[in-house]
């Protein structure tokens, strides 16, 4: 009997050793809908910096340690996404990387700050989910902010805009990226000669078209989504407004050309997403997307590269903290410094990303063509 007492906590000891050498990523995004080939992409990215953590043998405070991943699936859908936080929480995973839109990290980001689980989002932009003050939110792209901006920045010293007309669709991603391009206008001296909104759903643009077109704008920056800004397009030339249209992600897809009913020319729209790499970071980022391809076969999206520099970003601050406990390693996230695929992650503050990039984008045969990368 005593042996076998002996051998059951022993038996006990082994299941605690290995409960401690166990370190658990979870993973949100849109596994299922009509986004879920960029929620794959993003689950992809934690599965190939888990596989790296753990055939390099990575050790935590000189322990080392089995990495492990727990996907969830939001479904794009907000509510879902609560479920699905709610589900890591009481999984007591060690960080979460996720969610991949702002619909659905928003929300969710408070069950995890509740539970005090750091929580790193590859994709969302919505500057409101870092403002919602807690310590345990932080993105690895660059919000809304900083690409609105970016683009007046850009708009003015690049392009030589002068005359800038603007128009929001009254959602609060139009608007607030209208309101950030205005902003960088006023600091370098411009005044937009007309500012017009439209909604989301609004097919005839006639009215605020005719309004700016007596402004004689060179540029015409839309807040908003394609679906809206394609037919505007092809309204603008039909009242001859030759001026060219600048926006964001919204914009940013080869479904332009199609929806402005083929009227849109080469280099007449410019528009920006999030994220990108510069010059040094080319060679790096070109690995990182063969051996993407070599792993699973196709391409890489868009997100893939932030999530495999989140999760390693988790492990460096874990490492230093000795510790994958988050209360213990969350004060070593915040002032992480990793050298990433996709540039060095470092946060600010509010857990945005220090020196965040944006790729810009114009179009030609119909198709995006980057342009460069900016800050």
């Amino acid at each position: 009997m005593k042996k076998q007492a002996l051998l059951v906590l022993a038996l006990s000891a082994a299941g605690v050793a290995t409960a401690q050498e166990t370190v658990k990523i979870g993973h949100v995004a849109s596994m299922t809908g009509p986004v879920a080939h960029f929620g794959k992409d993003s689950e992809n990215g934690v599965r190939m910096a888990i596989d790296a953590l753990n055939a390099r043998g990575a050790t935590i405070g000189g322990k080392k340690v089995k990495w492990v991943l727990v996907p969830e699936d939001d479904a794009g859908d907000p509510k879902a996404a609560t479920t699905a936080a709610q589900k890591l929480a009481d999984a007591k995973v060690n960080a979460v990387i996720g969610h991949e839109t702002s619909g659905t990290t928003i929300p969710a980001a408070k069950i995890y700050n509740d539970a005090g689980i750091p929580q790193i989002s590859p994709s969302a932009t919505n500057p409101k989910y870092t403002q919602l003050g807690y310590n345990t939110a932080f993105r690895v792209v660059a919000n809304d902010i900083q690409l609105g901006r970016a683009l007046g920045r850009y708009a003015v010293t690049t392009m030589g805009a002068k005359r800038i007309a603007v128009i929001d669709d009254r959602t609060a991603y139009g608007q607030g990226l209208v309101t950030e391009f205005t902003n960088s206008l006023r600091q370098q001296g411009v005044k937009p000669v007309a500012r017009e909104f439209t909604n989301d759903k609004a097919t005839d643009f006639a009215a605020i078209l005719t309004r700016i077109r007596a402004g004689n704008p060179d540029l015409v920056f839309f807040g908003g989504m394609n679906a809206v800004a394609g037919p505007m397009l092809r309204q603008m030339k039909q009242l001859g407004i030759n001026a060219k249209m600048m926006g964001g992600d919204g914009i940013c897809s080869d479904a332009m050309q199609p929806l402005s009913g083929n009227t849109m020319t080469d280099g007449q729209v410019v528009c920006a997403e999030a994220g990108g790499v510069e010059e040094k970071g080319k060679a790096g980022m070109d690995k990182f997307r063969a051996d993407y391809k070599k792993r699973f076969g196709i391409d890489v999206q868009i997100i893939a590269p932030y999530s495999y520099d989140a999760v390693l970003a988790i492990a460096a601050a874990m490492d230093k903290a000795g510790s994958s406990a988050p209360a213990r390693y969350l004060p070593e996230l915040a002032k992480v410094r990793y050298p990433g695929v996709t540039g060095t992650i470092a946060f600010d503050a509010h857990g945005d990303i220090r020196d965040g990039v944006l790729t810009l984008y114009t179009f030609k045969g119909g198709h995006r063509t980057p342009i460069g990368v900016t800050k």
